[in-house]
């Protein structure tokens, strides 16, 4: 993390600082690691992203550490511990999402080769460049999100709306929206 230069978030918290900073507009392309973001990102609708990245390690130990192979397994059991584990965001719902969603995303690795794969395409494989002075620039759905959203849909997953998908890509680098002035922003 660095302390003295000028960011588009995280000012004065660390764990968002170096999320900004080590993390956010960074392309990924690591299946595992876009799973476990997609479900993250899934969780997050309606609350807060720090929320969420701090309760990240235990979602890893609640989710197998995002194994899909694992999760597709996941009973009535455990979807009622993980209602229980005050580590995570207790929500029914999401929790038993990420068990469908696992199964869709292994159908996907399945069918393109990987999850990297599928879903870089509604880039064109590239990172898209913001260009935004303030927050109230950024979009919070695209053309993009849009495409990725309807099908993700059609591929079986849940909690993937076209929000939540711009989300998505911004965290994995498909999208740079550091904003102008940020030290990340890159032209």
């Amino acid at each position: 993390m660095i302390e003295d230069r000028v960011r588009c978030f995280g000012e004065g918290d660390p764990l968002m600082a170096a999320y900004h900073d080590e993390e956010w507009g960074v392309p990924v392309h690591d299946d595992k690691q876009l799973f476990e973001k997609l479900i993250l990102d899934s969780f997050q609708a309606g609350l807060s992203w720090r929320i969420i990245l701090s309760k990240r390690k235990h979602f890893r130990r609640a989710f197998s550490g995002f194994n899909a192979n694992k999760i597709v397994k996941f009973t009535d059991e455990d979807v009622e511990r993980l209602l229980s584990d005050s580590g995570i965001v207790r929500n029914r719902l999401k929790i038993e999402s990420t068990i469908t969603n696992a199964q869709a995303f292994l159908d996907i690795q399945k069918t393109f080769g990987s999850f990297d794969h599928f879903i870089w395409r509604f880039t064109d494989y590239r990172t898209l460049k913001g260009g935004a002075l303030c927050w109230d620039e950024v979009p919070t759905s695209t053309p993009e999100s849009d495409a990725m959203s309807c099908a993700l849909k059609e591929h079986g997953f849940k909690f993937v709306g076209t929000t939540i998908c711009y989300a998505f890509m911004q965290a994995i680098g498909m999208v740079d929206d550091h904003l102008v002035g940020c030290f990340k922003y890159r032209k």
